[in-house]
């Protein structure tokens, strides 16, 4: 698995996660959906993630280029 495919499992995972929480528990945990929103936005603009120096941490590799650039 990649980095790439990685950090939107990652995104997924914690969105679906803070859906659920926020319906059996307290609609506070949707923060943590606006959480990682927030971050995906400002990473499209940076090109920089926390969560992909944590996947990288753990060994995940970037995606290899396929147009030879």
């Amino acid at each position: 698995m990649t980095v790439e495919r990685g950090l939107r499992l990652m995104a997924g995972v914690m969105v679906l996660l803070s859906l659920v929480l926020a319906h059996y528990f307290s609609l506070y945990w949707l923060w943590l959906t606006v959480f990682v929103g927030l971050n995906l936005l400002q990473s499209a603009f940076t090109n920089w993630c926390p969560a992909m120096s944590i996947l990288r941490a753990l060994g995940l590799k970037g995606a290899a280029c396929i147009s030879g650039e």
